[in-house]
């Protein structure tokens, strides 16, 4: 069995400061995943299909039911009160308008919700009669991370939210990290990319909701495109994808329901609603069971058992994975009971491998420094004159070379002269005698 390293209490690794790449055009970009308003009803066990039918629950539960595993819920605040949430043990607001321990819930009246609706489908654990609904892993326990979206008044930048909360999460026991929310957009902020990899280095599984056609996101977006992500896709009752509730894109992991789901309200209210805000936390508490049952299986192979066994779906025909389904409907029961070649790479792709090709690629197409270093100048070269002709004399030849050698080739005619006159002399003397 491959080992699960203990690294909860690692120091938290140093923020990276860089905000070179914005993620979203506008602050309204970043969504929760609901496709439809939720409307209040009288739900009970028998409205959660999922429980039953194709999706390998009750299998699962034959062996456990989510002891000793931590979701983390990184959304609007889950709320106090209801029985359903008596797992939360812990919470953090990184929104600055929050309360400290995450439970306010923020934003809009559907977003303040929105929180709670997804814990429950997670990990809630009913109000202690037979026919209320559970979570997926009800015996799971719950963190609460509450961000703050447009409409909360947030004060930290989105973010920079998402970057504390992993974070937080890692350094509190979370075994895996709910995301029900997109950027719509395909790109992140590079401080994304030491979060992130902070978790997948710490053993944590982060799963993220697909994102909603319904809601104008017809393509992935972060965080469900970072690589390492285990992104979920949506399908309705009879198992096609969710035409109002799902986007399609090559990082989709697996599949499960978005439509007709039952969620627990802050204040306790059941309602109906749909997206794959809810998808993403079925399969979240998939994990949960798969984290119970092996508490030694690394990250890498938990997400490896369930995309590997997931079942695909008659409307995906022979393409597994494909942009719609992923590798096909999620079955936790086949996970946990079947066997799986274990692995020793993210199936899910590699952030740092991303980071090393993709980073440096941008990086090399900034424009290259300027040399600023200064040199010293030299002293300027003495230039000859041009006008001076060398084999004409010039002053220092005359006064050094041409003077000296006339007045030596004088003396010394005037010596020869007088010589010459005075043997002439001495010649004409001698005849007259």
């Amino acid at each position: 069995m491959t080992q699960r390293p203990r690294v909860r209490d690692r120091v938290r690794a140093k923020r990276l400061l860089q905000r070179a790449v914005a993620i979203v055009a506008t602050a309204g970009a970043m969504t929760v995943l609901s496709a439809t308003p939720a409307a209040a009803f009288a739900g009970d066990r028998t409205s959660q299909y999922w429980l039953d039918s194709g999706y390998g629950i009750q299998e699962a539960w034959k062996t456990t039911k989510g002891k000793g595993a931590v979701i983390a819920v990184m959304d609007t605040g889950i709320g106090k009160g209801p029985a359903d949430f008596a797992g939360v043990t812990g919470g953090i607001d990184v929104s600055g308008v929050g309360s400290p321990d995450g439970r306010t819930p923020l934003g809009s009246e559907e977003e303040r919700n929105h929180g709670s609706w997804v814990a429950s489908l997670a990990a809630g654990r009913g109000d202690g009669s037979e026919n209320e609904p559970l979570g997926v892993a009800p015996e799971a326990t719950l963190l609460s991370i509450s961000i703050g979206f447009p409409s909360s008044g947030a004060t930290v930048p989105f973010i920079d939210q998402v970057s504390e909360g992993i974070h937080w999460a890692v350094d509190n026991g979370a075994d895996v990290i709910n995301m029900s929310f997109s950027t719509n957009t395909k790109e992140w902020d590079p401080s994304w990319d030491e979060a992130f990899k902070y978790a997948h280095d710490n053993d944590v599984i982060i799963v993220a909701a697909a994102g909603n056609r319904g809601s104008g996101t017809e393509m992935v977006g972060a965080p469900a495109t970072i690589p390492g992500v285990l992104t979920v896709a949506g399908v309705d009752k009879s198992t096609k994808v969710s035409e109002g509730a799902s986007t399609e894109g090559i990082t989709i992991g697996v599949s499960a329901p978005s439509e007709e789901l039952t969620g627990v309200s802050a204040d306790g209210t059941r309602v109906q609603w749909a997206g794959t805000s809810g998808a993403a936390p079925i399969v979240a508490g998939m994990v949960a069971l798969l984290r119970s049952a092996y508490p030694d299986m690394d990250a890498n192979n938990i997400i490896n058992r369930l995309i590997k066994t997931a079942h695909p779906t008659e409307y995906q025909g022979d393409e597994v994975p494909s942009s719609d389904y992923g590798y096909g409907l999620a079955n936790v029961g086949d996970a946990i009971n079947k066997d799986v070649e274990t692995v020793d790479a993210n199936p899910m792709g590699s952030l740092e491998k991303w980071i090393t090709v993709n980073r440096r690629a941008e990086a090399e197409n900034v424009e290259p420094p300027v040399d600023t270093t200064k040199v010293k100048a030299l002293p300027p070269i003495e230039k000859s004159n041009p006008s001076v002709n060398p084999f004409l004399p010039t002053a220092d030849t005359i006064r050094y070379v041409s003077v000296p050698a006339a007045l030596l080739l004088g003396a010394g005619t005037l010596i020869t002269l007088g010589a010459i006159g005075a043997t002439r002399h001495a010649k004409r003397v001698a005849r007259k005698k």
